[in-house]
């Protein structure tokens, strides 16, 4: 697609004025068109010949392609996905109990964080995604299961390096000419840049917003995570407050645990003080296996005796279902196929 515009992050008034198109309610029929999964221009049943020979001259309808898809017994699905520049990130499909599907994207190729559980933090950066490519993930999915219920930015890279293509995406998605997702049904994951999430909280998004805590010992966390050196937990807990203070939306505490080393009673108390005076929802991750990644899987009593402590302090907390595991699609496991 070399030189063409790609057309997904665009939304309706983009595509009249990128592409020279006229009059404008034919912006707001192609942007239709594009949510509603067409392959090609010509699958656009109402828009003219001349236009459509316009659109596959100076667009792309999508700047990349599915190259593997990966399918595990419990219904995820993990594609991987290449870009123009023939990088590749990967993209999931979750389903839950009650059938909601969510698909969890990627905003960059790689992640500069390095965390030490995460597959991903092991590759480096190589770029952010735009916000076609990031739509063009969503709609990859779909066609893949039909229309998803929900988009969490969990996947490849953090998020809040990436905001502005973010924020366009989220904008290309929510747009009542086009899919319509309601914003309630968006959550971004960070690892906690306390910039960042100050910033999300005054731009007046109403997607919600979960912190990568893992731990609340900030020896620990700094050890596991590099990023906490320069967003010390103290400093985290103001920006989380303040998010919850200017928005009026509970946040997600997400905690990856690791077999001894934060699963502990101590560990328990900790988050619990982390948590205290804020408007939160803790969910537990037990590590999923990453080739290469000295940590091991907790027990199942291991967690259920972390999320009783917990409980017991008056925290909500969930303590999640393993999904996609069988394909390397669990949270931390993504990147796995790049290397094949």
């Amino acid at each position: 697609m070399a030189g063409k515009i790609a057309v997904c992050g665009l939304n309706p008034q983009e595509i009249c004025e990128n592409l020279a198109i006229s009059p404008s309610f034919r912006g707001k029929q192609i942007f239709g068109w594009i949510a509603k999964g067409v392959t090609s221009f010509e699958e656009m049943k109402n828009i003219d010949k001349a236009t459509i020979a316009l659109l596959n001259e100076k667009a792309a309808l999508r700047s990349s392609k599915v190259g593997k898809v990966l399918r595990d017994s419990d219904g995820t699905i993990k594609l991987q996905i290449i870009l123009e520049d023939s990088r590749a990130v990967e993209t999931v499909l979750l389903t839950d109990r009650e059938g909601r599907k969510t698909a969890c994207v990627s905003c960059q190729a790689g992640c500069a964080m390095g965390c030490l559980f995460c597959k991903t933090g092991t590759l480096g950066l190589g770029r952010n995604l735009t916000a076609a490519e990031i739509v063009e993930e969503f709609f990859f999915l779909e066609k893949e299961a039909g229309k998803l219920d929900n988009i969490v930015f969990m996947g490849m890279g953090e998020p809040l390096q990436n905001l502005n293509s973010i924020q366009k995406a989220v904008e290309i998605l929510t747009d009542p000419n086009g899919r319509a997702l309601s914003s309630r049904r968006i959550t971004l994951s960070t690892c906690g840049l306390v910039k960042g999430i100050r910033e999300l909280a005054d731009s007046g998004s109403k997607i919600r917003l979960a912190i990568s805590l893992t731990t609340a010992d900030s020896k620990l966390r700094e050890e596991l995570m590099p990023v906490a050196k320069g967003n010390p937990l103290p400093e985290l807990k103001e920006a989380i407050s303040y998010y919850i203070k200017k928005t009026g939306k509970r946040v997600t505490l997400e905690a990856a645990l690791l077999s001894g080393v934060n699963t502990g009673r101590e560990s328990a108390q900790q988050m619990i003080d982390f948590a205290s005076g804020l408007d939160v929802y803790i969910n537990l991750i037990p590590w999923n296996p990453v080739e290469g990644l000295d940590f091991t899987t907790p027990t199942n009593s291991e967690c259920y005796k972390f999320k009783e402590m917990l409980e017991n302090a008056h925290i909500n907390v969930n303590l999640r279902i393993r999904r996609g595991s069988g394909i390397n699609g669990a949270c931390g496991q993504l990147g796995n196929s790049l290397a094949n």
